[in-house]
């Protein structure tokens, strides 16, 4: 499935310790299938920084069938338990939520 106009998107971004990086991305994509296997999920994606002096910056965007099924996602025990494997190589971050308007392509 894709996002369309009225899915619920999510975007999460991600301050990693230096030298981190790749331990960050591996244990991302560990649980990256319990992101996957949630019905409501229409997608996510990891991306790192391309500006310079910004390598250790992260974005991570997830799509989803409505606000509701991803917050029950957020409070389930399984992302939990995957957000505290991750904790050790964040240093910071922030997430925004938004509703798509327009979706092209």
């Amino acid at each position: 499935m894709t996002a369309t106009t009225g899915s619920f998107r999510v975007l999460l971004t991600v301050q990693v310790v230096p030298g981190k990086e790749a331990d960050f991305e591996r244990v991302w994509t560990e649980g990256s299938k319990e992101v996957t296997a949630q019905p409501a999920n229409l997608g996510h994606s990891l991306a790192r920084s391309a500006r310079p002096g910004e390598e250790q910056v992260y974005y991570v965007v997830s799509d989803w069938t409505d606000q509701e099924a991803f917050l029950a996602f957020e409070r389930s025990p399984e992302h939990v338990a995957h957000r505290e494997k991750l904790h050790p190589y964040r240093t910071g971050g922030s997430l925004a939520m938004m509703r798509l308007v327009e979706a092209a392509g």
